[in-house]
């Protein structure tokens, strides 16, 4: 489904010649942004939500080897090399890549090298979406398919997403309609799932030494870093600050699930948040939606 699996944002640092093949592969399945230098990619990863960095050896010199680590190991934003070609220099590069974090690479002059490059990019789970998905999925028990697909809709949008109604803008589900199901269901409103959500993402990042609570409150595309503040103290009680030194992301999960999954794991169940049928649709009304005048 096409609102489930948005288009990741992938950041390039590659010679200037080469960016137009970037964009060119892109269509369809991830939105390039190029980067001049090391340098400015890990301002550009500080400053705003990145799924993954491709690196071309050719553009990145020797010395920005400790901005390369900063992304792939301090950020802990997927790093890709992606080559042209075989040559000596870029084997050398290669191996100082993997030295600085990068584990994975892309011949894009081998025959499926490009068709490799787009798989390897057309899914924008990140690294912490991944880890929250694979703790909290499995709690989930035997949920219905369309309570499934709901986790894992809203874990993975949640970093991009602050509000109910963005969340359902792609489904066009109109907010009331969709918080009655789960008020009809015994369910803590989409409202608090949302919240609880990000500060999961929240943790992950935090448990980053080179982002600051700043550029946490920047990845997760809140207006300012008082206003992620707001967010955790209204959610924790603590400081942004006080929350980075008490909750790891696994401390995270383990309230998350506490809290808002073993204790609903039987209306799961037979939940449908979308009410999907059994071909697919989303979003179809039933009575009790209509008569709740949403």
């Amino acid at each position: 489904m096409s609102w489930l699996n948005a288009r990741p944002t992938v950041l390039t640092i590659v010679l200037p010649g080469e960016r137009k093949r970037f964009d060119a592969a892109a269509e369809g399945c991830f939105i390039p942004v190029h980067a001049n230098s090391a340098r400015e990619a890990v301002r550009a990863v500080r400053e705003r939500p990145i799924n993954a960095v491709l690196l071309a050896p050719a553009a990145v010199p020797r010395e920005s080897m400790g901005d390369i680590a900063t992304i792939a190991e301090g950020f802990g934003v997927p790093t890709v090399a992606v080559l042209s070609g075989y040559d000596p220099g870029a084997a050398q590069r290669l191996l100082e890549f993997g030295a600085s974090g990068v584990r994975r690479s892309v011949d894009l002059s081998a025959r499926d090298g490009w068709r490799r490059l787009r798989e390897l990019l057309s899914y924008p789970t990140s690294p912490a979406a991944a880890r929250i998905l694979a703790r909290l999925l499995p709690a989930l028990g035997s949920p219905s398919p369309c309570c499934r697909l709901y986790f894992r809709w809203m874990i993975s949008a949640a970093p991009r997403t602050a509000s109910v109604r963005a969340l359902l803008r792609p489904l066009g589900l109109p907010a009331s309609t969709f918080m009655s199901r789960f008020f009809r269901a015994g369910l803590p409103s989409p409202k608090r799932y949302l919240a609880a959500t990000r500060l999961l993402h929240a943790a992950a990042l935090l448990e980053q030494p080179a982002l600051s609570v700043t550029d946490v409150a920047y990845r997760l595309e809140y207006s300012s870093p008082q206003s992620f503040g707001r967010h955790v103290r209204s959610h924790t009680g603590l400081t942004a600050t006080a929350f980075r030194k008490r909750h790891s992301l696994e401390h995270a999960l383990a309230r998350f699930d506490q809290e808002l999954i073993a204790p609903f794991r039987p209306a799961f169940r037979t939940f449908r948040p979308f009410l999907a049928t059994e071909t697919g649709t989303i979003g179809q009304a039933d009575p009790g939606d209509r008569a709740g005048g949403s």
